[in-house]
């Protein structure tokens, strides 16, 4: 009976622990940080847009997809529009960001590159949107693009340059070339030779996953 009545007793003042515990938090303690969902903008053209693709293998959707995964607690919002020009990207940034992303994926310039734009446009309208991101604390990862070969080495060389020099400036990280190991590869292309496929996304996905990774944990550092 001695047993029964000290076991009571015990059971008595865990509750009472526990029940104090309650107390000190809901009128003044701090609770555990819950963890909080990472939101990721892909703000880009048709690559980020998923052009010519269904929405489950479209980039963001992979994307999301490969990193809940891997384990990562995260949102990736599409922001792509095709036929956007970095231009694009800069006068619509503010509603792009109205979603209050953690980190941004800035995926622009291929359509300055097809149009023959001035790479110091394309450089201003980048710089622009990094700063306003990282006014806003959202970490980023610029991605870069390569010009069209047809408008010859100097322009090429000079718009690829572009992306290592803002990436440096703002220390922000930097994948080189979205579509490298893809573009110039007929069967990870669309017919049209420009867009990845299901399959052509599926490798950029797979390529950009631990950079990703990187930026999910910066962000997450912030919170």
């Amino acid at each position: 009976m001695w047993l029964n009545r000290a076991r009571r007793k015990g059971i008595n003042v865990l509750y009472g622990v526990l029940i104090a515990g309650l107390v000190f938090f809901s009128v003044g303690g701090v609770w555990p940080a819950l963890a909080e969902t990472i939101k990721i903008l892909a703000l880009g053209d048709s690559l980020t847009a998923g052009y010519g693709l269904e929405k489950p293998v479209s980039f963001t959707q992979q994307l999301q997809a490969a990193l809940r995964q891997a384990g990562e607690d995260v949102m990736v919002i599409n922001g792509g529009v095709s036929g956007d020009t970095s231009a694009g990207g800069r006068a619509r940034l503010a509603w792009a960001l109205a979603d209050n992303p953690h980190a941004v994926i800035v995926e622009l310039g291929a359509n300055d590159g097809l149009r023959g734009l001035e790479p110091a446009q394309t450089e201003s309208n980048l710089d622009a949107i990094i700063v306003a991101a990282q006014d806003k604390d959202i970490e980023v990862l610029l991605s870069g693009m390569l010009a069209p070969p047809n408008l010859g080495t100097e322009y090429g060389s000079e718009f690829q340059a572009v992306y290592a020099r803002l990436a440096r400036k703002h220390a922000v990280l930097f994948d080189p070339f979205f579509l490298l190991g893809v573009a110039a590869v007929p069967e990870l292309n669309q017919p049209d030779g420009i867009h990845p496929n299901a399959q052509g996304v599926a490798k950029v996905v797979q390529r950009l996953l631990p950079i990703v990774r990187k930026l999910v944990a910066k962000a997450r550092a912030r919170l």
